[in-house]
């Protein structure tokens, strides 16, 4: 009987171990390093980035700079930010007067289309787009001069949405490159094996629209059809019988200093949104990091009267040795602690996983949201009051496990 168990365990483990390398398999091949500038398309279409910004952060100057400094002969740079008030506003202002080439304004209120702040600061920028290709861009995206051109081309005849997974970066202690290790090797990974199988999900940091495509399915107030306007991205373009493609290379984003809490509740955060948009997609998500089949495998290798300790460094191996030499490859940021850091975010998982059962509440940039209670509401007149969003900036997010 215990050989039988062992078996089974050892099968599991093995199984386990193999998708998890064809998945770094997957990421080397189809991630790059940046290289040589994109060239400029022959006829290069017209393009609107709309970006919602709120709150001043450290990085704030560098990131919001670099969409002025593009290496593009046609676009046009929104603003959006939600309140008067707002702290970065005379930055915007600022930045917008430095950078006369650029055609740019900044616009102040929202409109209220959903419970989701970040899309709500959107909608009025969409509105005022002049071009009909358009990107949606978090704040706090580092985009190079060929950002545009990067997107583009990875346009295909089949695409619904391009999007770019946010790659972590300018770690300055232990808990951003934590971090990092959600994000880079991790969260990268699996978003491009999914594309690799004609799955591929969007993720919010960067979306490139076809104006034709989103409107089809509704516009940008049908974003707010689920508490993440990726979510709904992926569901309207997937109703199209289209596909999501990515970047070959992801974007940076700044990380600076992170706290455990802030990482920690921004990883239950997405994971509950998951589990709320996609439930049988998240449903063997506890399967994608090393926790279980490490313990799987060090059990099987007990209960068969195998060397315990070289099964368990054999798997230690197996599972960190090809996900360090990705991010080495890839000049993505890696010191010392990360080995370990991957291991702490794959016993971390399954935590997070069951947290993410457990409640359906969190708080999004200061406010209280419930995703029971999502309900999208259309043509609502601008409010001067919302917060903006800013998917991974600095926000200090309190998650509870409560589902009442």
């Amino acid at each position: 009987m215990m050989m039988q168990i062992a078996l089974v365990l050892g099968l599991f483990s093995l199984v386990l171990t193999m998708v998890n390398l064809v998945g770094l398999i997957v990421a080397l091949v189809r991630i790059r390093p940046p290289r040589t500038a994109c060239p400029v398309p022959h006829s290069a279409p017209g393009v609107t980035i709309v970006r919602p910004v709120c709150g001043l952060e450290t990085f704030s100057h560098e990131t919001l700079s670099s969409g002025l400094r593009l290496d593009y002969p046609l676009y046009e740079m929104i603003f959006c930010v939600a309140r008067t008030s707002d702290p970065i506003i005379p930055l915007v202002e600022k930045l917008i007067a430095a950078h006369p080439q650029v055609p740019a304004k900044l616009i102040i209120g929202d409109e209220k289309v959903c419970e989701n702040p970040k899309l709500n600061n959107c909608v009025r920028g969409y509105d005022e787009a002049r071009h009909d290709w358009l990107i949606l861009a978090d704040a706090n995206v580092l985009m190079p001069g060929d950002y545009i051109q990067q997107l583009l081309a990875a346009w295909k005849p089949s695409s619904g949405l391009v999007c770019s997974m946010p790659l972590g970066s300018q770690a300055e202690n232990v808990w951003a490159e934590f971090e990092c290790a959600f994000l880079n090797t991790y969260e990268a990974r699996w978003q491009f094996t999914g594309e690799a199988f004609g799955r591929g999900f969007a993720q919010g940091k960067t979306m490139l629209w076809r104006r034709d495509i989103l409107e089809a399915g509704g516009g940008i107030r049908a974003l707010g059809r689920e508490i993440a306007e990726d979510a709904a991205g992926t569901k309207l373009v997937h109703a199209q019988n289209r596909k999501i493609h990515l970047v070959e290379a992801p974007f940076e984003q700044p990380l600076g200093r992170r706290s455990a809490k802030e990482v920690w509740n921004r990883q239950v955060r997405w994971a509950r949104m998951r589990r709320k948009t996609f439930p049988l997609y998240f449903l063997p998500e506890i399967l994608t990091g090393g926790a279980l089949p490490i313990l799987a495998g060090t059990l099987a290798a007990f209960l068969a009267d195998y060397n315990v300790e070289a099964v368990l460094a054999a798997l230690l191996l197996l599972w960190y040795g090809p996900e360090s030499l990705l991010a080495l490859h890839k000049h993505w940021p890696f010191s010392w602690r990360m080995p370990a850091l991957f291991l702490l975010r794959d016993f971390s998982l399954p935590v997070i996983y069951t947290l993410a059962w457990c409640g359906d509440r969190f708080v999004w940039h200061g406010k209280p949201m419930d995703m029971r209670a999502q309900q999208p509401a259309h043509g609502a007149r601008p409010q001067d009051g919302n917060h903006a969003h800013d998917e991974s900036g600095g926000e200090l997010v309190e998650s509870t496990s409560r589902s009442s």
